[in-house]
């Protein structure tokens, strides 16, 4: 049975570096200059679309139907890098910031995402009323803006820092910007301070459904456990959340 491709991406470093993904659920590496396939990878659900980090030309990021993102290396397609949750419904597109450090998802359920490549949270999301289900996202070429393109045809620009402020900055708003930050940082494992840098307000529709997504994935942890708790010593091994999602390696 024939499966169409779905998306194609080519790396930003090695142009002669591709990849493709289809209704297969898998992710393919393509060489241009040989005429087979170098490596392929199956997930657990469908690939929407694949960005490839443009400073660091092996990884790549790859938007999944089951509401996650993960990142891959090239080299070694067994396991992802990392597992990115925080979308409730598919996630549709991916885009990454100039400088590699962080890129941007859209999803079904009408929101926009920015991650940092290393980190499995996102760090902000963004909404609106009339916002519909976002099918493209990219950053500009300075890396301070955010284009979305959404299902109600419009595109919202955003910026990139949600706080930060456009126009020139005296040098007195600088000065507090730094002494914000480093205090930021210096208490960042204070609980009630990594609680107001997490808060986001969503709509009270995703709230709901990541409430339900929450709720069934402690069931099955805790099904899990006692299922090793009731069983013989090593025959329910623990699996890490990186690779529950991958079924299958081709090289």
């Amino acid at each position: 049975k024939q499966w169409y491709q779905r998306r194609v991406a080519i790396t930003a470093g090695e142009t002669y570096m591709l990849a493709s993904t289809a209704q297969d659920r898998n992710i393919v590496l393509y060489d241009c200059r040989e005429n087979n396939p170098l490596r392929k990878v199956i997930l657990s659900q469908k690939t929407n679309q694949i960005a490839f980090n443009p400073m660091e030309a092996f990884n790549f990021t790859a938007a999944c139907d089951d509401n996650n993102l993960y990142s891959f290396d090239m080299r070694k397609l067994s396991s992802p890098l990392n597992v990115h949750m925080g979308h409730a419904m598919a996630v549709l597109c991916v885009g990454y910031s100039p400088t590699g450090r962080e890129f941007v998802s859209g999803s079904y359920d009408k929101t926009i995402r920015i991650f940092e490549t290393n980190k499995g949270r996102s760090k902000e999301i963004y909404h609106t009323k009339r916002m519909q289900r976002v099918f493209c996202t990219h950053y500009s070429a300075d890396s301070k803006f955010i284009m979305t393109g959404s299902d109600e045809t419009n595109i919202r620009l955003w910026k990139s820092l949600a706080w930060g402020k456009l126009g020139p900055i005296s040098s007195r708003e600088r000065s507090a910007f730094d002494y914000n930050k480093k205090l930021i940082q210096r208490y960042s494992n204070h609980p009630q301070v990594k609680r107001i840098k997490r808060h986001r307000n969503v709509p009270k529709m995703i709230k709901s459904i990541s409430n339900e997504h929450n709720n069934i994935r402690n069931a099955k942890r805790r099904k899990e456990e006692n299922r090793r708790k009731h069983s013989k010593p090593g025959s329910v091994p623990h699996v890490a959340e990186r690779a529950r999602h991958v079924v299958k390696e081709d090289s």
